[in-house]
């Protein structure tokens, strides 16, 4: 299962609105005799690769999957029943399928006789799957903040210049970041003071097939015509009061935003607004995941990089576990999760 969960992973740039998924094929003897994963939506997935790779061997051998096998035709056929008609007796997964559409291969499976097991490094194959999980399960994307900072947790200086507090390597290591998404979003503030174009852009090694939606949160139409976010480099998105409704502070209601965005198929939002729009984002509870760049430098004044999010006294202070750390260039990269709400008081 582990080295199913390396295959997923794998396609992370390429198979959103779509799952990661991997398969490994063993004969009775537990011998590799095919293994693949699901490599862009529309293509085949994991199971089918892996049979195809296995051919006859596949009759009598174990699957190994990380994510439950469909059970319905979209695009490409039910894997339950092309595992069935290749002669695979068990099956092993990783974590279930949470989606009305494609879930219950289990029993399909378990109906035509083959011994399924789930569960197997449910953890490991949660955590590689869990944006598009996360995004079936609620109904509204998975959101990743990032954010990039002076030591003192400045995102410009005090006249406003930002450009550029990470290193070079820190701003290419975005762009890998932007290519596992499939949605970037950004407030108009951020546009008609920056005028960025978050694109996906000189990522040496990175497989990109397509570009992400670009969104602006932009109440009032505010976006200039010839904002680079308007170019013809990649699909975008000015969504205003008239499209998704205000919530009760007289900007975007972003929940409405958020399930406007899973119903166009986005399953992954990298949220790159500043200091406003994120505020905005933790009142609402809307973050998944932060993944901040922190500079070694000082900017002793300057806007923070997080404003009005709700917390008037320290017992209020969001808290977060730190995951992962990983320097970058002269820069490092922390990657954190919000921790769970403390269970309420007995009554």
């Amino acid at each position: 299962m582990r080295r199913a969960v390396r295959l997923a992973a794998r396609g992370r740039t390429t198979t959103l609105p779509n799952p990661v998924v991997g398969c490994v094929l063993l004969s009775p003897e537990g011998f590799t005799v095919g293994e693949g994963w699901h490599e862009h939506a529309g293509g085949p997935h994991a199971e089918v690769v892996a049979l195809r790779a296995a051919g006859a061997a596949a009759r009598g051998a174990t699957a190994v999957v990380t994510l439950e096998p469909c059970d319905h035709t979209g695009r490409t056929g039910p894997c339950t029943r092309a595992l069935v008609e290749a002669g695979v007796t068990r099956v092993v997964i990783g974590t279930a399928d949470p989606s009305p559409a494609a879930g219950g291969g289990a029993a399909t499976l378990r109906a035509a006789g083959l011994s399924v097991e789930v569960g197997v490094e449910a953890d490991a194959c949660e955590r590689v799957n869990e944006p598009w999980l996360t995004a079936v399960r609620r109904g509204r994307p998975f959101v990743t903040w990032k954010v990039a900072t002076s030591l003192d947790g400045r995102v410009a200086a005090a006249d406003g210049t930002s450009r550029w507090i990470t290193s070079a390597q820190a701003r290419a290591d975005v762009h890998r970041l932007r290519a596992e998404v499939d949605t970037v979003l950004a407030g108009v503030g951020t546009v008609l003071a920056d005028d960025p174009a978050l694109t996906v852009r000189g990522a040496e090694g990175i497989l990109a097939a397509r570009q992400p939606l670009r969104v602006v949160a932009d109440t009032h139409g505010r976006t200039p015509a010839a904002a680079r976010v308007r170019d013809d480099t990649a699909p975008t998105w000015v969504a205003t009061a008239a499209d998704v409704g205000t919530g009760p502070d007289g900007h975007l209601d972003l929940e409405a935003l958020l399930r406007e965005l899973f119903a166009r198929e986005r399953r992954h939002v990298l949220l790159e607004g500043g200091p406003h729009l994120a505020g905005a984002f933790w009142r609402a509870g809307l973050v998944d995941r932060v993944v901040a760049y922190v500079a070694p430098a000082l900017l002793g004044a300057g806007p923070a990089a997080l404003e009005d999010a709700g917390i008037g006294t320290i017992a209020d202070a969001v808290r977060l576990t730190l995951e992962d750390v990983v320097r970058v260039g002269p820069d490092l990269r922390l990657t954190l999760r919000p921790l769970a709400p403390p269970p309420p008081p007995p009554s």
